[in-house]
């Protein structure tokens, strides 16, 4: 039973180590130690504390990048809307403007065509005048292949001038 009830001795041998290793410890160890300790908790509650705010921050940037991610579909959505309208309206003007040019053109051709029909019925009627003219020519040439039928000829002609 030694081995249950230790001797007083040492009891008090170890108890005076016991406390002198303490005081040395709380002196030297503890109080450096907790002062770490406190430092850490108080860097790790700033820590915390700045992940909070930047959390908060991100957050808030997320918002502000949704709504600004939401005003530049928009105004993608203004300026298409814009660009087909302007290729709209250009097209219309394009059709107008081809529409008017082609009017043109068919009044020109319209205006050539009666031009050309205008001088074909004039070289027309030269070409006939000139014929009828060589028609009578040689008539009046085989008739009035003699004299005397010359000089009635003027004669009845001279009669027709006085009656009218």
């Amino acid at each position: 039973m030694d081995l249950l009830q230790p001797a007083l001795g040492l009891f008090l041998i170890s108890l005076i180590i016991f406390i002198i290793v303490f005081l040395i410890l709380k002196k030297f160890a503890w109080t450096p130690i907790l002062s770490t300790l406190k430092e850490r908790e108080g860097s790790i509650a700033d820590s915390i504390a700045t992940a909070e705010r930047v959390k908060e921050e991100m957050a808030q940037m997320k918002a502000e990048h949704e709504h600004v991610l939401a005003e530049a579909k928009a105004e993608r959505s203004k300026i298409l809307k814009e660009a087909k309208e302007a290729k709209d309206m250009i097209i219309g003007e394009a059709k107008t403007q081809a529409q008017a040019e082609a009017k043109k053109i068919i009044s020109e051709a319209y205006a050539a065509i009666e031009n050309q029909k205008m001088a074909a019925l004039t070289d027309v009627k030269n070409q006939v005048g000139s014929l009828v003219i060589e028609v009578a020519e040689k008539v009046l040439r085989k008739e009035l292949s003699d004299k005397s039928a010359q000089e009635g000829y003027v004669k009845q002609l001279a009669e027709e001038i006085k009656l009218n």
